[in-house]
């Protein structure tokens, strides 16, 4: 992924240096194994010991990783370029790396240990993420504000019943990522076709074990893919949900609209044309974004069916979509933590838009009552219909207003009956109950 939408963290795990690191340790604990099982004598393991110690602690230089594309030049096979610059270190011992091993033992191996630290940090980028919407959301928890259907208005809700949603959202999102943490969370030492023909179960337990994996329970060449495929659905379902609640800041920034804003800093700038624009830039980033995140899961799901015990089209695939797909998640969250932590309420806008439609939005509450009195569903909501119609049509006109006059209405309905229909406080009187449900259920 770019710098630009690269953080830190993310950047140093899937550095080449840090992948050099990992596979050193893949065979590492290999040998281990073997040794702890007879097979590596006490000099040569210690010899190998003491020569990649430093780069499993410290990682490899830039000569290191410099030296193993020269290698791979030639070889045109990037674990043997590695494995040969590991002998250079390590000298004739080395013969007692590798054994009985298939490059995807390490290199599978290694992709679920940086995939499983990957989503490690996203999970706890999400958690962040759950912790301002709770707050905010609470802050929030009786601003009136008008739902909208279609674009239109419907009725009466809160702002903080739209945080709460959100809230309610990324929970699920949180118990997908979990799933995916798990299922991503198996290695496999099992030699070219799966059979341990040549390496025992043994030193796939212990690898796995000493990198916090779970050996896979049947494997070919490979880990099969529908693990990853899991993993970038999650992330992909993920990154529509930031984009949903990007979509809707930027609705709710409409200049005709103005109920929720980005935080605009001191000297920022919105156009270089137009002196006067305060853009929702960080939403649309994130929907852009989204679009990214959701179009690595194709390449993810085309890459389950590989040719019988495999084949290497998936590699170059998952080169790119498994750092690029983590990458930008964590991105994504980190940006949409501090819009929602900075971002700017307006309830007086939020007010005046609630009562633009001069009462219309309390329609499906007189058919109700009507129906409750006696009147058909059918009549009422014809009367209802008609009296909002003429509400519509001219801007002068009340709807509450209409109502108390009109005659049809009042054979069934008494005045404070009507009072009742229009306090908003009706509307919202479960309120707290939906946010136990959501944030102590």
């Amino acid at each position: 992924m770019i710098p630009r939408y690269t953080r830190p963290i993310m950047a140093k795990l899937w550095s080449p240096e840090e992948k050099l690191r990992i596979w050193c340790l893949v065979e590492f604990y290999a040998c281990e194994a073997w040794y702890k099982l007879g097979k590596v004598p006490e000099k040569d393991y210690q010899i190998i010991k003491e020569k990649l110690t430093p780069y499993m602690e410290e990682g490899f230089t830039e000569e290191n990783i410099k030296r193993v594309e020269e290698i791979e030049k030639e070889t045109k096979h990037d674990v043997i370029a590695f494995l040969t610059h590991l002998s250079e270190i390590i000298g004739p011992s080395s013969r007692y790396l590798h054994l009985g091993m298939t490059s995807s033992d390490m290199l599978d191996t290694t992709m679920a240990w940086l995939m499983k630290k990957a989503m490690e940090i996203i999970i706890e980028d999400l958690k962040r993420v759950k912790d301002v919407l709770k707050h905010r959301a609470y802050e929030f928890k009786d601003t009136l504000m008008i739902g909208r259907t279609h674009g239109i208005h419907a009725e009466p809700i809160t702002f903080g019943l739209k945080l709460a949603l959100w809230y309610e959202e990324m929970k699920r999102n949180e118990a997908r990522l979990n799933q995916a943490l798990e299922s991503i969370s198996y290695g496999k030492i099992s030699g070219a076709v799966g059979t341990f023909a040549h390496v025992p179960p043994e030193v796939e337990a212990y690898v796995c074990e000493k990198l916090g994996l779970k050996p896979d329970p049947i494997s070919n060449q490979i880990v099969q893919r529908d693990r990853y495929a899991e993993y970038m659905a999650s992330l992909a379902i993920l990154g529509t949900t930031v984009e949903k609640i990007a979509t809707e800041i930027r609705h709710l920034q409409r200049t005709e609209v103005l109920e929720a804003e980005e935080y605009f800093s001191p000297g920022q700038k919105g156009s270089s044309a137009m002196p006067h624009k305060r853009n929702p830039i960080l939403s649309e980033n994130l929907c852009g974004l989204a679009r990214l995140l959701r179009g690595y899961l194709v390449p993810a799901l085309e890459n389950v069916a590989l040719w019988h015990e495999r084949d290497i089209s998936h590699s170059s695939v998952e080169r790119i979509i498994v750092p690029d797909a983590t990458t930008v998640a964590d991105f994504m969250l980190a940006r949409l933590e501090g819009l929602l932590k900075n971002l700017v309420v307006y309830p007086e806008n939020m007010k005046k838009n609630f009562n633009l439609l001069r009462g219309l939005v309390f329609s499906q509450q007189v058919m109700l009552f009507l129906t409750e009195k006696g009147m058909t569903r059918e009549e009422a909501y014809k009367i209802v219909q008609e009296l909002t119609m003429k509400v519509w049509q001219d801007k002068n006109l009340n709807f509450k207003e209409l109502v108390l006059k009109d005659e049809r209405i009042s054979k069934f309905l008494s005045k404070e009956e009507i009072e009742r229909i229009f306090d908003i406080s009706y509307y919202l009187r479960y309120i707290d109950k939906i946010f136990e449900r959501v944030f102590e259920g």
